[in-house]
């Protein structure tokens, strides 16, 4: 019997380093890798820049950093990005509480607002698109459950009368 090496091939031409084509699944070119701009701004750097967008356009001077229609203008912005994050991360709770945080907050400056100037409320509200109910004023109890029959008086039998 001749000694031939165990694992010799019946071909010798065959280059070893290269697998067969055939055994690949997908070929190198057949992939598209999607194409990540190096200069790219993250997220929160475009928000950054839409917020300072906003609070230029609602300012009403160039110091101007406390008018309500400035703090409204940078938390609408938030609320917007906050609420397209939790469309895709809905198990994101944090985000949410503080989502809900800034709306109550957003809130509570537009009721001030409302009750400063109608106009300027109207203007901000209508321009930004929000969703707000304006605040009503708050009616007296007479007025409020006045439609209802009155209660009748209880007639307890250890009531003290009046001597």
């Amino acid at each position: 019997m001749a000694s031939r090496p165990l694992f010799a091939e019946a071909d010798d031409d065959v280059d070893v380093d290269e697998p067969a084509p055939e055994d690949f699944i997908v070929n190198i070119g057949d992939i598209d890798e999607p194409e990540v701009a190096e200069d790219s701004a993250p997220a929160w750097a475009a928000l950054n820049e839409r917020i300072v967008a906003m609070r230029i356009k609602y300012r009403r001077s160039e110091t101007d950093t406390g008018s309500p229609e400035f703090q409204v203008a940078g938390m609408t912005e938030r609320i917007l990005y906050l609420t397209e994050h939790l469309k895709i991360h809905p198990k994101d709770f944090s985000t949410r509480r503080g989502l809900v945080a800034l709306v109550n907050k957003r809130r509570r400056l537009l009721n001030y607002l409302f009750s400063e100037d109608v106009e300027r409320y109207f203007e901000v509200v209508k321009s930004l698109g929000i969703r707000h109910k304006a605040p009503t004023k708050v009616q007296e109890k007479s007025d409020k459950y006045g439609r209802f029959p009155t209660q009748k008086p209880n007639k307890y039998k250890n009531k003290q009368t009046s001597l």
